[in-house]
């Protein structure tokens, strides 16, 4: 949940046990699940390579179907070209299989992260490997890409991948700076232009109060982060889709290897049935536009998993499994699809 962005600078995407907040706290009954039965998510950014398999069977119980994985920075940064290619290679491989082994559609976005953008020895040792991984089943998008600390070496990068994107006809997934935001998606976007690209291949992410009209106005996928005390938290969420509405935004939890949280949309979506919001706005903005947006790279299609995935977890990936001594697997019988 949030506050008013000005009530508390220090802390802007959270409550600190506000009035309005205890209220909804007495009004909700039961958990968030009592409020999402029978509602299905799809969750395009999230780093499920810094999660658990607790966290893989609660996004499963919750009713997130499908998920895309964006390449990102690992907290520190890779060293050598080998790095970066066993973790796109994890992306494309046992991530993947990981995630089908709790029902859940897994798919990627590839690309070289702005942070380690600033590196250019080996950023140009990694440009050269993108177009092989880009070309792999389940990549879905170019990305994260775009700006952190706004530098030459960024936007040079930058403007590569979206080369790569137009070449690929893929849609790009951008990561718009934590600081000096406005600035950053502003100029972020007119790059995407002055390339060519079309707006409606572009996702641009980590959005705010401060950015979403202009990239809607400009015809662009509005990404909003769910993430504790640094992007957004979902009461802000509400306002802004009561504001702007539902076409062309979409709710994600990014959630990473930091205090996060993978199960944001289906709160958020609980969230947003309690505060009046409609049902089709709520399926619009934790799934369908989603969808939309990275079906473009002809990499999806929804009857993949709309009615579930067939769970066999006697199945081993490169001789390895979810598993561990003595746990019995689960091989799902039920399933409509036959493969």
């Amino acid at each position: 949940m949030c506050q008013n962005p000005n009530e508390h600078p220090i802390n802007p995407s959270h409550f600190e046990g506000s009035l309005e907040e205890k209220q909804t706290a007495q009004e909700v009954e039961g958990g968030f699940a009592a409020y999402t039965q029978g509602m299905k998510f799809f969750d395009p950014h999230v780093h499920m390579t810094s999660r658990t398999t607790d966290d893989y069977q609660a996004l499963a119980d919750a009713g997130v179907v499908a998920i895309i994985e964006p390449a990102f920075w690992l907290g520190q940064p890779r060293t050598g070209l080998a790095s970066f290619k066993d973790y796109f290679a994890s992306l494309v491989g046992w991530e993947r299989f990981r995630s089908s082994q709790f029902g859940i559609k897994h798919y990627c976005t590839i690309g070289l992260n702005s942070r380690e953008a600033n590196n250019e020895a080996l950023a140009e040792e990694v440009m050269e490997i993108l177009p092989l991984f880009l070309q792999k089943e389940g990549v879905v998008g170019v990305g994260e890409i775009g700006f952190d600390d706004q530098t030459a070496a960024e936007e040079k990068y930058y403007r590569a991948q979206l080369e790569l994107a137009k070449e690929m006809n893929l849609p790009v997934q951008v990561h718009t700076p934590h600081r000096d935001k406005k600035k950053g998606t502003e100029r972020s976007m007119a790059i995407a232009l002055e390339h060519g690209l079309a707006p409606h291949m572009v996702v641009i992410d980590h959005n705010n109060e401060e950015t979403v009209k202009s990239v809607l106005d400009q015809g662009f996928y509005a990404a909003f982060t769910i993430y504790p005390f640094t992007k957004m938290g979902n009461e802000r969420m509400i306002e802004i889709v009561k504001q702007y509405g539902s076409e062309r935004i979409m709710v994600n939890s990014a959630a990473d290897w930091g205090i996060s949280d993978p199960l944001a949309i289906p709160k958020t979506a609980a969230l947003m049935k309690i505060k009046g919001i409609s049902e089709a706005d709520i399926q619009k903005v934790t799934y369908q536009n989603a969808l939309d947006s990275f079906a473009q790279s002809g990499q999806i299609n929804e009857a993949d998993f709309i009615h579930g995935l067939e769970i066999d977890q006697s199945l081993k990936f490169n001789g390895n499994t979810v598993l561990r001594g003595g746990q019995a697997p689960r091989v799902d019988k039920n399933s409509i699809f036959i493969r």
